[in-house]
C-alpha cells in the first residue's frame, strides 16, 4: 500500500498567485491539485457569499481535497483552505463561526505556503477583495496563523522563483 500524499496547502489574499502556484506545482511534479472551490461558487450563483454561504464553501473544499486524495501520487496541492474561509469571515462578517471553526481545527496539511502579496494586482470577476482589503486579509491570515500556532513558509516573487522555494521546501520536507 502505497503512502498518503503530502497534503500541501496554498493560502494567501486574492491575487496572490495561489492558483497559479498550484497549477504550476501539480504539473511538475506530476501531482493533483485541488481549485478553489469559491471561484466556482461566485461563478455558478452570480454572486458573493453570504455569512450563511461560509460553511457550504468551506465543506466542499474539504469534500474536494477528500476526493482527490485517492488518485494518490507524492502530493496533492489545495488552492486554498478552510482558514482561508475563516479569515475572510472575520473581515466580512466579524468572527468564525463555530461550525467553521471546528472544520477548519479539524483539518491537517503536511505543509502550508503563504503566497505574499507581491505580484501585480488583477481584479477577479464578481470577486469583492480590492488590493486595498487585501492588506487587511494578510494582516488578519498573520493573525490567525500565530494565534493558531501554524508552521507555514512565505512564498515570494515571480512563478519561477516560487517554485525554487518551495522545492527546497519539499526537499527538506
Amino acid at each position: 500500500m502505497s503512502a498518503a500524499p503530502l497534503r500541501v496547502a496554498i493560502i494567501g489574499s486574492a491575487s496572490s498567485g495561489k492558483t497559479t502556484l498550484a497549477a504550476a506545482l501539480a504539473e511538475r511534479y506530476g501531482a493533483i491539485w485541488v481549485p478553489e472551490y469559491l471561484r466556482e461558487f461566485v461563478d455558478t450563483v452570480q454572486r458573493v457569499p453570504v455569512e450563511e454561504d461560509q460553511i457550504h464553501i468551506a465543506r466542499t473544499q474539504v469534500e474536494r481535497e477528500e476526493a482527490a486524495i485517492v488518485h494518490g501520487g507524492n502530493f496533492i496541492f489545495c488552492d486554498t483552505t478552510p482558514l482561508m474561509t475563516a479569515v475572510y469571515s472575520r473581515h466580512y462578517f466579524g468572527g468564525i463561526r463555530p461550525d467553521l471553526d471546528a472544520l477548519l481545527q479539524s483539518r491537517h496539511y503536511d505543509l502550508t505556503l503563504v503566497c505574499a502579496a507581491d505580484l501585480p494586482w488583477v481584479p477577479d470577476g464578481l470577486h469583492r477583495e480590492s488590493q486595498d482589503v487585501s492588506a487587511i486579509i494578510n494582516r488578519l491570515l498573520d493573525e490567525e496563523l500565530e494565534a493558531r500556532r501554524m508552521q507555514y513558509t512565505r512564498i515570494s516573487g515571480p512563478l519561477e522563483q516560487r517554485l525554487e522555494q518551495v522545492a527546497k521546501v519539499l526537499e527538506k520536507g
